[in-house]
C-alpha cells in the first residue's frame, strides 16, 4: 500500500486517541507547514509525539475536527475491499435488526465509516458525505454500494451544515436512477413517504422508530397533537394503532403533503388534520383556546446548532415543555425530544422538568430513550448519542 503522510500529535495529546476516540482536534496536533499543505480528506498516519502509531485518519487541515480515525491498523489499504467489508458488516447488523429493508444502513463512525451516512428505502439509497475524507471516497463508495446493495436509485444528499464546516460545497444530486417522486417505506406495518431529493436531512427520521412505536402502542382512542410533525411519523402510526384523531403541525408544506399521502395510504385520512404553522405560535393559540389532548408530541429540529446557542436553546426546550404540557389532559402523555448533540441528557431533562413546573404539572417519566438501534453509538464518541427523548405521564 502507498505510504501516507504522518501527522504527529502534541505532547500528552495521544491518550484519548489511544483510548479509542476517533476524533482529533486541530489544537491536538503539530500543525506543521507540511500538515497545513495537505489536501482536505488526505489519508494520513497518526502518531504520538514519541512516534507511537495510533491509526490512519482522514485529515483536513482546515477543519476543527481535523482528523477522523478510520482504522487503527498501519498496513490496511482504505480501498474498495476495505469499504465493502465495512458496508457488509453494517448490512449484516441491519438484517438482524429488521425484517424489511428500511433503515439507516451506515451511521458514520459507529459503523467504521467516518462522515458517511447511508439510509436505505428498499431499492433506493440516500447517501450523505459529511467530511472531506468521505467526499474523497465518493466514487469508491458509490461502486461499493452498487456491488453490495444493488439499488435502483442512489441520491446524494450532500447539503448538510457539517459539509460547510469542512469547507465543502453543498449540493443534492441523483447518482443513479430517478428521484422525481417520493419513495415509499414501511415502519412497523405503517406506510410512509419520503422525498429523498428535497426532504429534510436524508429524507426520513429513522432514529425515532422505537419512540413512534412506543407511543403508538399507547394511542388507542387518544386524541394526538403532533408538533413538528413533518411527514406524519408519530401521528399516522398512532392513528393506525387506533388513535381517535390527530393534528399534525409543521411549517413545511412539502413535509405535510407527505403526511397527507401517508394518511390516505393507511386509510386514516378521515381522522387527521394537517396544519401549517409555526409550532410555538400554534401552541400559544391552542393553550389560549383551552384545548386538551391525550398525547402531545414535540420533536423539534435542533435548537442548539453550536455551543454559542446553548443558553437560548435551553430556554426554548423549557418553553416548549411548558406549552406542550399545558395541552396534555390529566393522565395523558407528553413526548419531548432533542436532537441537539450540544445539549446533554442532564441539561435537557432539567429544562423539560422546569417547563413542567412552569405549567404547574406533575407526573412520572415512563421512558427515557434515544435513537433506534440502526443508529448505533460509537462507545468512545458520546457526541454520537445525540438523540434524547422522554415520554412522561402527567397528572
Amino acid at each position: 500500500m502507498a505510504m501516507h503522510p504522518l501527522i504527529k500529535l502534541l505532547p500528552r495529546h495521544h491518550r484519548r486517541i489511544a483510548a479509542g476516540r476517533p476524533w482529533i482536534y486541530s489544537n491536538e496536533i503539530q500543525m506543521t507547514s507540511e500538515a497545513k499543505a495537505l489536501q482536505p480528506g488526505t489519508l494520513a498516519g497518526i502518531v504520538s509525539d514519541a512516534g507511537e502509531w495510533l491509526g490512519q485518519a482522514m485529515f483536513n487541515p482546515h477543519a476543527l475536527i481535523c482528523g477522523r480515525v478510520i482504522t487503527r491498523e498501519r498496513d490496511v489499504a482504505i480501498d474498495d475491499h476495505f469499504l465493502a467489508a465495512r458496508l457488509k458488516n453494517a448490512l449484516h447488523l441491519r438484517k438482524r435488526l429488521f425484517d424489511e429493508p428500511y433503515y439507516r444502513l451506515v451511521n458514520a463512525e459507529a459503523d467504521g465509516l467516518p462522515g458517511v451516512i447511508v439510509d436505505r428505502y428498499g431499492s433506493a439509497i440516500s447517501l450523505q458525505l459529511n467530511t472531506a475524507g468521505a467526499e474523497c471516497l465518493k466514487d469508491d463508495l458509490l461502486q461499493v454500494i452498487e456491488n453490495v446493495v444493488a439499488p435502483s436509485t442512489i441520491v446524494l444528499r450532500n447539503d448538510s451544515a457539517a459539509r460547510r464546516l469542512e469547507g465543502l460545497e453543498t449540493y443534492c444530486d441523483v447518482a443513479k436512477g430517478s428521484a422525481d417522486q417520493p419513495v415509499q417505506l414501511s415502519e412497523d406495518g405503517t406506510i410512509f413517504f419520503a422525498d429523498l431529493l428535497n426532504g429534510q436531512k436524508t429524507g426520513w427520521f429513522y432514529d425515532q422508530r422505537i419512540n413512534r412505536k412506543f407511543l403508538a402502542s399507547l394511542a388507542s382512542g387518544a386524541q394526538v397533537l403532533d408538533c413538528y410533525g413533518h411527514s406524519g411519523g408519530f401521528a399516522v402510526q398512532a392513528l393506525v394503532r387506533g388513535a381517535g384523531g390527530a393534528v399534525v403541525v409543521d411549517t413545511s408544506a412539502s413535509a405535510l403533503a407527505l403526511a397527507s399521502m401517508a394518511a390516505e395510504h393507511n386509510d386514516v385520512a378521515d381522522r387527521v388534520r394537517i396544519h401549517k404553522a409555526d409550532v410555538f405560535t400554534d401552541l400559544v393559540s391552542r393553550v389560549g383556546a383551552n384545548e386538551r389532548y391525550e398525547i402531545v408530541v414535540a420533536d423539534p429540529p435542533s435548537f442548539v446548532r453550536s455551543k454559542k446557542a446553548l443558553k437560548v436553546g435551553a430556554r426554548a426546550y423549557r418553553k416548549l415543555a411548558r406549552l406542550a404540557a399545558t395541552l396534555v389532559s390529566p393522565g395523558g402523555l407528553l413526548f419531548l425530544a432533542s436532537c441537539s448533540h450540544n445539549v446533554g441528557t442532564e441539561l435537557f431533562t432539567e429544562q423539560v422538568f422546569r417547563g413542567l413546573t412552569d405549567a404547574r404539572r406533575s407526573g412520572r417519566l415512563l421512558l427515557a430513550s434515544g435513537a433506534a438501534p440502526d443508529h448505533p453509538i460509537h462507545p468512545a464518541l458520546p457526541e454520537s448519542a445525540y438523540l434524547k427523548a422522554m415520554t412522561i405521564q402527567l397528572d
